[in-house]
């Protein structure tokens, strides 16, 4: 146990030495604010004006926890550089010359991941929420709305799940292109536009991130079944990438 904790311990180190790491990690707390900020105020807008481009289906509640999608994409690119940037750089070698047994070395790079991503998801989550009901005014909600605790809970989880999600991806891949490449786009975009296509509206809705934003969708009634799909998604990307690593030959 005290090799696992001190091989965690380097792996912290090098997270906060590599500024790439760090710039993620802030660019998901801005973006996130921001785009609560923004979302507020313009809904706030729109409500008092009357302006019919309001969502038909807008809720003050749903609507702070839209901040957090969109930063997602800067968590998801920390995911894959904590695992990546090892093999780009060729520094693989050497950590594993201090860590020889590569099960260890695993277990320590998605653990520091997990817990960095959930360090920062659980604040910025609740913070972004409460940004936006400010932003809101007389239209904002509070936090403790009914079914609001449970999405907060559900999107910290969401968030840390997909870090580990690109984890997976990256180790398996062993490189950042090729997963940043499929990842960011399928989450910014790709799965939206599938699951509105009546070809693959069905398939879509399996995909990991449509499933898990079930988690903190307020008034979802198929969180779990999205929680077990994510952590299916992840579970699989995990193995896959240890397999990888474990082959690996430098």
């Amino acid at each position: 146990m005290s090799e696992t904790l001190a091989a965690a311990r380097a792996e912290f180190t090098k997270m906060r030495a590599v500024r790439a790491t760090s710039v993620a990690l802030l660019l998901f707390v801005a973006v996130s604010v921001f785009i609560a900020a923004l979302g507020g105020w313009s809904a706030k807008g729109a409500i008092e004006s009357g302006n019919p481009g309001l969502r038909s289906d807008f809720t003050p509640e749903q609507a702070g926890l839209d901040g957090i999608l969109y930063g997602q994409l800067a968590l998801i690119v920390f995911g894959v550089l904590m695992m990546s940037g090892e093999y780009t750089s060729g520094m693989m070698r050497v950590s594993l010359l201090a860590v020889p047994r590569r099960g260890r070395l695993y277990l320590a790079k998605t653990a520091v991941t997990a817990l960095a991503a959930l360090a920062v998801a659980l604040p910025v989550t609740v913070v972004s929420y409460l940004v936006t009901q400010l932003a809101l005014g007389p239209h904002g909600s509070a936090l403790d709305a009914d079914g609001v605790p449970r999405a907060l809970a559900g999107g910290v989880v969401y968030l840390t799940l997909m870090s580990l999600l690109a984890v997976g991806v990256a180790a398996a891949a062993r490189s950042a292109v090729l997963p940043l490449a499929v990842l960011l786009p399928l989450v910014l975009v790709g799965s939206q536009i599938l699951s509105v296509i009546g070809a693959t509206k069905e398939v879509a809705r399996w995909f990991p991130d449509r499933a898990g934003a079930q988690m903190l969708t307020v008034d979802s009634g198929d969180a779990l079944t999205g929680l077990v799909v994510l952590l299916a998604w992840t579970a699989a990307a995990l193995t896959a990438g240890w397999l990888r690593h474990r082959s690996w030959d430098g």
